[in-house]
C-alpha cells in the first residue's frame, strides 16, 4: 500500500484536525498565544526567506537541501524547523499524536478509495508496553518481524503518526518477497511523563513479546529513527551484557534474551549531549532543544554521558561486538544533519573494529529523510528512495 503524496489539501485537513485537539490538551488561550507567536514567521519571515534563498541568490549560495528540494519539499521543512526551535514540546506533541494522526491517515486512506487499510493492523496492550502490531496475515506466524521505535526527541511522536511509513514498508517487504512479514511498533512513554530507565524497559518487554510470536530471533530486525534508534541501541547494549548496568534499570531485563538477527538505523541519535552537535542551514533540527530534550529523558538517575542512554559514548569493542546483530547493522543518515558527525564517528569505530555494519550518507539530505520524503516527495521513485534500500539490505542479509 503506496499512498500518495500529501497534498495542500491534506495540510488543510491536518490543521483541521489538530486546532480542536490542541483546545483540548493545551488550552485554548495558549493555543491562541501560540498562533500569534507563529504568525510574523508566518506572514514575514518564511515568505522573506523562501522567496530570497529560492530564487534571488546564487544556486552556490543555497543550502544543500535547498539546491535537491522540491517547492513543498522547502516549504515545509522551513515550516518544521521553526517549529522545532520555536514551539513548546508539550504543544508539538499534539501534532503526532494518535487523536490527530490516526484520523489523518484514515481521511488519507479515503482520499485514495480505501474505506479502511487494505493492511491489518490492531493495537496491542500488555501491562509492561503497549504498540501497534501491522502483519500480512495475523492468523499466520510471521517469516520476518521488524521491531520499530519512532522518533520524536523522546518528547514528541507515536506510532500512528508512523503508521502510513510502517504500512508502506510492510507493502515494499512483502513485494520483495517475504509471505507473511509484519512489524511492531512501540508506542514507549514520552517525557516528561517517564524518563530512563522506562522506555528502555517497555522496548525489553516488548521485544520480549516480539521474540515469543516469531521465535526465531534471526528472522527479527530492530529500527528506530531518531530518539527511537538510540532506545534501540540501547536495547542492543542491553541484551548484550545485562550484568554490568542492572542497577541502572528498574525491575525489568534481569533474564536472558537472544539478540535479533539484524538492526536497521535511520538518523540515530547516537550521542545524546556532543559539541559536534551543531545547527546547519539545512536541517531543522535544534541543537540546543535537542539536549534539553536528552537531559530530560535522563532523568537525573543516570549521567547523561552514560553508554546505555548514550550509545555513541561506548567505546568497549567487545561490548559492541556483543551486542551487533548477527546479520550486521544498515545505517542511514543526511550529511547534512544535527546528528551527522557524531553518526559517522561511530560507524567507522565500528568499522575498524571490523564490526558488520553498512551505511548510506544522503548527499544534501536531512534529518530521518527516509521517513519524511515518503510525505513530501511528488514522484513514486523519490517517496520511496529512503525505504527502498533498508528492504533490499533486509533480503540480502
Amino acid at each position: 500500500m503506496v499512498l500518495g503524496p500529501v497534498s495542500y489539501l491534506d495540510c488543510v485537513v491536518f490543521c483541521a484536525l489538530l486546532t480542536p485537539q490542541l483546545i483540548i490538551h493545551v488550552g485554548f488561550f495558549k493555543t491562541v498565544l501560540v498562533v500569534l507567536h507563529c504568525l510574523p514567521f508566518l506572514l514575514l519571515k518564511l515568505p522573506y526567506q523562501f522567496i530570497r534563498e529560492r530564487y534571488l541568490v546564487g544556486y552556490k549560495r543555497q543550502s544543500p537541501f535547498v539546491q535537491k528540494a522540491s517547492l513543498f519539499e522547502d516549504f515545509v521543512i522551513r515550516c518544521v524547523r521553526y517549529a522545532f526551535a520555536n514551539i513548546p514540546p508539550n504543544v508539538g506533541r499534539v501534532f503526532f499524536s494518535k487523536q490527530v494522526a490516526l484520523p489523518f491517515l484514515r481521511f488519507r486512506l479515503l482520499r485514495h478509495g480505501y474505506l479502511r487499510s487494505p493492511v491489518h493492523w490492531h493495537e496491542y496492550k500488555d501491562k509492561r508496553f503497549k504498540g501497534i502490531w501491522i502483519v500480512k496475515d495475523p492468523m499466520a506466524k510471521p517469516d520476518v518481524c521488524v521491531f520499530y521505535a519512532h522518533g520524536g526527541g523522546f518528547s514528541m511522536g507515536s506510532p500512528y503518526f508512523y503508521l502510513e511509513f510502517l504500512l508502506t514498508w510492510l507493502s515494499l517487504l512483502s513485494d520483495s518477497g517475504y509471505r507473511n512479514p509484519a512489524i511492531f511498533a512501540l508506542d514507549y512513554t514520552l517525557v516528561p511523563d517517564a524518563s530512563f530507565p522506562t522506555q528502555l524497559e517497555e522496548a525489553i518487554a516488548g521485544y520480549e513479546h516480539i521474540l515469543s510470536t516469531v521465535q526465531d530471533p534471526n528472522r527479527i530486525c530492530v529500527s528506530g529513527d531518531s530518539a527511537g534508534a538510540t532506545i534501540v541501541l540501547s536495547l542492543l547494549l542491553h541484551l548484550a551484557n545485562m550484568s554490568r548496568h542492572q542497577e541502572k534499570m528498574d525491575s525489568t531485563g534481569s533474564w536472558s534474551l537472544a539478540k535479533p538477527g539484524m538492526a536497521l538505523l535511520i538518523s540515530p541519535w547516537v550521542t545524546l549531549v556532543s559539541s559536534k552537535h551543531q545547527n546547519t542551514t539545512s536541517d531543522y533540527l535544534d541543537a540546543g532543544n535537542l539536549h534539553y530534550y536528552a537531559r530530560q529523558y535522563a532523568g537525573g538517575k543516570v549521567s547523561v554521558d552514560d553508554p546505555l542512554l548514550s550509545p555513541g559514548n561506548c567505546r568497549d569493542v567487545s561490548w559492541w561486538k556483543s551486542a551487533a546483530p548477527s546479520k550486521g547493522m544498515y545505517v542511514t543518515y543526511g550529511a547534512e544533519e544535527v546528528f551527522a558527525p557524531e553518526v559517522g564517528d561511530l560507524i567507522q569505530f565500528w568499522e575498524a573494529n571490523n564490526m558488520k555494519v553498512h551505511s548510506r550518507e544522503e548527499i544534501g539530505g536531512i534529518h530521518a529523510w527516509p521517513v519524511a520524503c515518503l510525505f513530501l516527495s511528488s514522484s513514486l521513485g523519490d517517496r520511496q528512495k529512503g525505504l527502498k534500500p533498508l528492504g533490499i539490505y533486509q533480503t540480502q542479509s
